[in-house]
């Protein structure tokens, strides 16, 4: 049974940064391509980056280009998103998962706060 676990959410002042991780159970990140999605409350759950199995492409939503980096330790088969210069609209609940998603395979998701 695959699992997805996310971890280093929390709360940050605006212009604070947050390292997220993902790691998973029953299946290796290595081989695939993964993204980073978020849901905010009241508002659908959105895709905020991606990075292809190979690591060569990279997408990022407009909110966020220049500002969230997503990357891969292949070694430790974990998956990353650095968010720098935070802002109160990145306030959400943070989920890893595949690209395209598969429904099964959300996890409980990282709360990410930004507030003063």
């Amino acid at each position: 049974q695959v699992q997805l676990v996310e971890s280093g959410g929390g709360l940050v002042q605006p212009g604070g940064s947050l390292r997220l991780s993902c790691a998973a159970s029953g299946i290796s990140l290595n081989f695939l391509p993964m993204g980073w999605y978020r849901q905010a409350p009241g508002k659908e759950r959105e895709l905020v980056a991606s990075i292809s199995s190979g690591g060569s492409a990279i997408y990022y939503s407009d909110s966020v280009r220049g500002r969230f980096f997503i990357s891969r330790d292949v070694a430790k088969r974990l998956v990353y998103l650095q968010m720098n210069s935070l802002k109160p609209e990145d306030t959400a609940v943070y989920y890893c998962n595949t690209v395209p998603f598969k429904s099964q395979y959300w996890g409980q998701g990282t709360q990410v706060t930004v507030s003063s």
